[in-house]
């Protein structure tokens, strides 16, 4: 008996921690069609869930209607998923409320209905979903910066000297690249990092390649990059959102250090526009990107 008393206010205890931390966020995101459905607002789910969210006192948006600041920092806002595990006797949902980075920030009861008919089953399945929410009272509160802890980036050489130094052959060169070591700290949100460290050249003072082995005509990225400012830069994120590019700044205000996925390389501008450089199989690819900071 005094296990499962225990266990009740463990999980009491929990529900009551998540719900504390959906005040950390300044809008909530419902999609006009969930992934459960194959129409847009099928059964009335989106603009039920909108309406109940909006009782409870939460800015609540729809996912092509967002504010502005919600489009430039995608983290001020939470998505909401309808998991539907409806069976062929009765309706059964939850609602599941996802950070920016997809990870599950608060997680309804399940809901259940016996109904026939589709549009009064779901809604009463939604009805008992938001009991978990009973009590509970919405207050923005934006996170403090001082609780993430900073990217630190240091080289150990400075690469700007190491260009001005006379060329060496490259048996050196090679290991003086090896000893410019990227060192991080990352934030809980954002743990993976790679190596910016710039690759050596085989190419030979006084030597020039043909064009064609070098360069690649500028390829255009028609999707819109949002910037969000981290420590010693910014990271690229789409309306996804997801994390496409890194850039980390350089004493030249137009030219950024640049990391996406396993290509490095630079970000720079030129006439206005903004474009990504970087080496794939021996050949120097451009692309243009359409950066909003």
């Amino acid at each position: 008996m005094k296990n499962r008393l225990l266990l009740i206010f463990l999980c009491i205890g929990y529900i009551g921690m998540s719900q504390i931390e959906l005040n950390d966020y300044k809008y909530v995101i419902v999609p006009k069609q969930f992934d459960s459905f194959k129409k847009e607002n099928q059964y009335q789910t989106s603009t039920f869930i909108k309406y109940l969210l909006t009782q409870k006192g939460f800015n609540t948006v729809y996912d092509d209607e967002m504010p502005d600041d919600v489009i430039r920092d995608r983290c001020l806002g939470l998505l909401v998923d309808l998991i539907d595990d409806s069976s062929l006797f009765a309706t059964k949902t939850s609602i599941l409320f996802k950070d920016c980075g997809g990870k599950e920030i608060f997680l309804t009861q399940e809901g259940r209905s016996k109904l026939k008919e589709f549009k009064p089953s779901y809604m009463e399945a939604i009805r008992k979903n938001f009991e978990s929410l009973d009590g509970f009272t919405y207050s923005y509160k934006p996170k403090e910066s001082t609780t993430e802890v900073p990217t630190k980036i240091s080289f150990k050489d400075d690469v700007k000297q190491l260009e001005k130094e006379e060329p060496a052959p490259v048996e050196t060169a090679a290991k003086e690249v090896r000893e410019v070591v990227v060192e991080q700290e990352v934030t809980p949100e954002d743990q993976t990092y790679k190596s910016v460290s710039p690759k050596v050249s085989e190419i030979k003072k006084g030597e020039a390649k043909p064009s064609s082995q070098i360069m690649v005509e500028a390829t255009k990225e028609t999707n819109i990059l949002y910037a969000q400012q981290i420590a010693n830069g910014y990271q690229l994120v789409d309306s996804t959102p997801q994390i496409k590019l890194k850039m980390f700044g350089t004493t030249n205000p137009n030219v950024y250090l640049a990391v996406a996925d396993d290509k490095n390389g630079m970000v720079h501008s030129k006439d206005g526009k903004w474009f990504f450089e970087y080496y794939e199989d021996g050949q120097l690819r451009v692309e243009e990107l359409q950066i909003k900071f």
